[in-house]
């Protein structure tokens, strides 16, 4: 309960900042929403993108899910969150940037490399984070042996490679990409040096962002 007494508390805060009778920064959003990045972010409670960033709202249009992760294109007919939200911002709200945030520790990673995804055996945690199974296969083959932080770390920066490339599988995607109208980013947060770094493609690394 002292949680849930804490967010209405928050909430009367927010309430208070943002719809006071002297405050109009929701007049504009009443209107409809028009952000120009997207940012997909992990479920993890210690790293919200609007927080990170130092967003108010309006700002991002963002999307959470274990791992930070994004699924290939797929025409299957199932129920492609990821998927759908990618479609709205990039074909109606026609962002101009998408921006894969991962970050260390993190648990679905984590997962992957122990090959222990879920609770249920081949549930959907497992099928989930099946996604990034090409990061880590690469991570085992080019670090075989190597301490488990340091595979884990390449492996939670190999994943938002992976995503990258998954986000060019997406036709409309793509297109804007060649066109120029749209712009994809990697970005990596350490958790423990409280640093934001950048995938460079010139180099073929993530590097710090000062």
């Amino acid at each position: 309960m002292q949680d849930l007494e804490r967010f209405v508390a928050g909430f009367r805060s927010f309430q208070k900042d943002y719809f006071g009778p002297e405050n109009s920064q929701f007049e504009r959003l009443k209107q409809g929403q028009s952000p120009k990045t997207m940012i997909i972010g992990c479920s993890d409670s210690r790293v919200d993108p609007a927080i990170l960033t130092n967003c108010a709202p309006g700002d991002i249009f963002t999307v959470r899910n274990v791992a930070n992760l994004v699924p290939p294109y797929e025409e299957d007919g199932g129920r492609h969150g990821v998927s759908a939200a990618l479609e709205f911002a990039v074909c109606y709200l026609e962002v101009e940037h998408i921006i894969v945030l991962g970050h260390s520790q993190c648990g679905g990673i984590n997962a992957l490399m122990a090959g222990n995804c879920g609770c249920k055996g081949d549930g959907f945690i497992s099928s989930w984070m099946s996604i990034a199974a090409p990061a880590r296969e690469k991570v085992l083959a080019e670090l075989p042996g190597k301490d488990t932080k340091l595979q884990q770390r390449a492996a939670e920066q190999a994943a938002i490679l992976v995503s990258l490339e998954n986000l060019r599988s997406f036709p409309w995607i793509n297109q804007r990409v060649i066109d120029g109208t749209l712009s994809l980013h990697g970005w990596y947060f350490e958790l423990n040096a409280g640093e934001l770094s950048e995938y460079r493609q010139c180099s073929g690394l993530f590097q710090k962002i000062d």
